[in-house]
């Protein structure tokens, strides 16, 4: 296994810093069709947040206009961080023929990779119909449980995915599914956070809102068999399911801007707004569900830690990985 890890020296604040107070398918005269569209559509409520209806549970985060709004920023935040790239294998450059994104959420990155890429076939694949209607004529959604059998006929020659951490169960078998899925010389990349919050220089204390949120967010996900502490072993993963020339590159996410750098100040602007507008979306499913908190419990708890990332003296930030790796040209399946 070839791999590329970084190791990058700790990120410098400023020296002042303070308080910073789908075109889903198509339309379908088939009375079982329009049933099981209008099943899917019937989105559950809960806390005042709607979550996805199929494979009701198993994605523990809303699906709402707000949490579309937080994921379009994030999307933003690694488009900052990878300096407009859409992936680092060789498919950002050398156009892929058909592209399969698995959890794509809003659609964004689809959207825009299909527009970059018009020779390409994009297709997305989420639990949640929440995809932009307007599309190009090269992208394509779809709704589907990614942790079911895939059943496509058509191999992908690049398959996406980011941002799924606490998504699945099984990461070995979703991984084993791609690379069964991949025609040879196929790239599979995937791009994710590393949990829990990262501090250097002792500013985020043990004891603050923040810290114990986010230890707390990663023994929910635990208890659900979705953790989300576990990136660091996509690489082992991505090998054993049988890709080579794996290579991972490690990137951070300052919790807002605090960061003494330019780009990562600006990542951390933009960082902190998808927190300070998301934090709900990340807490209330998983602290009530799953921690048995109340939901004024939990909304305390969001407003302890907003403060917290409001407050640019706090040099707290997210760890992220991005690997991706090759099927072989010629190979046995595994």
């Amino acid at each position: 296994m070839t791999t590329q890890q970084q190791d990058e020296p700790p990120i410098l604040p400023e020296e002042s810093a303070g308080d910073d107070s789908a075109s889903i398918g198509g339309s379908s005269t088939s009375e079982s069709q329009a049933s099981l569209r209008s099943s899917i559509l019937d989105y559950r409520r809960e806390n005042g947040r709607t979550y996805h209806r199929m494979s009701d549970g198993k994605y523990a985060f809303p699906n709402d206009a707000r949490e579309q709004e937080r994921l379009d920023t994030v999307n933003y935040v690694w488009m900052l961080t990878l300096d407009g790239d859409f992936c680092l294998c060789p498919k950002n450059d050398i156009s892929a023929k058909r592209v399969l994104d698995i959890g794509t959420g809003t659609g964004v990155w689809a959207l825009d990779y299909a527009d970059a890429h018009p020779e390409a076939s994009v297709q997305g694949v989420d639990l949640s119909p929440i995809q932009s209607t307007y599309v190009p004529p090269n992208c394509y959604f779809e709704v589907d449980d990614l942790e079911k059998e895939w059943t496509w006929s058509t191999p992908f020659d690049f398959i996406f995915c980011r941002d799924m951490n606490g998504s699945f169960a099984d990461w070995e078998g979703v991984i084993a599914q791609a690379y069964k899925n991949l025609e040879p010389g196929g790239y599979l990349e995937i791009q994710d956070s590393i949990w829990p919050i990262a501090c250097d220089d002792g500013t985020l204390k043990e004891d603050s809102a923040l810290n114990k949120w986010s230890h707390l967010l990663v023994e929910a996900c635990s208890k659900i068999g979705r953790p989300i502490d576990q990136t660091n072993q996509r690489p082992a993963m991505m090998e054993a399911a049988g890709f080579e020339d794996i290579k991972t590159t490690r990137v951070r996410f300052p919790i807002s801007p605090w960061a003494k750098d330019q780009k990562l100040k600006e990542i951390g602007t933009a960082n902190q707004e998808q927190f300070v507008h998301g934090l709900e979306a990340l807490t209330l499913g998983l602290f009530t569900r799953v921690l048995e908190w109340t939901k004024e419990e939990a909304m305390v708890m969001c407003l302890e830690v907003r403060k917290e990332v409001k407050n640019t003296e706090i040099h707290a930030y997210f760890n992220g990985y991005v690997v991706y790796g090759r099927k072989p040209l010629s190979s046995d399946e595994k």
